[in-house]
């Protein structure tokens, strides 16, 4: 069963208060560019639970999400291993 992972994130915050994701910190001294952002909406996670803003991102060549829930950011997860690799 997935479950919510909290990670820090690097952010740009635009002119006209968007929020863009730029990068995600995994684990100590492992970060992940985020090469694009696809799609930005309200959605619920199906697999870990919790509801904010989804942000479908490509990271490393793979679609993944992030969830930005109020001011803390999570991603679903089914171990330590970064979503794209597992």
């Amino acid at each position: 069963m997935a479950y919510k992972k909290y990670v820090e994130m690097v952010v740009r915050c635009t002119a006209d208060g968007a929020i863009l994701p730029l990068a995600i910190r995994w684990a100590p001294g492992i970060m992940y560019e985020i090469d694009k952002v696809l799609d930005i909406r309200p959605a619920a996670s199906l697999k870990a639970g919790g509801a904010g803003i989804r942000y479908t991102c490509r990271i490393r060549g793979h679609e993944k999400y992030i969830w930005r829930e109020e001011d803390r950011w999570f991603v679903e997860a089914k171990s330590d291993t970064m979503p794209s690799e597992g």
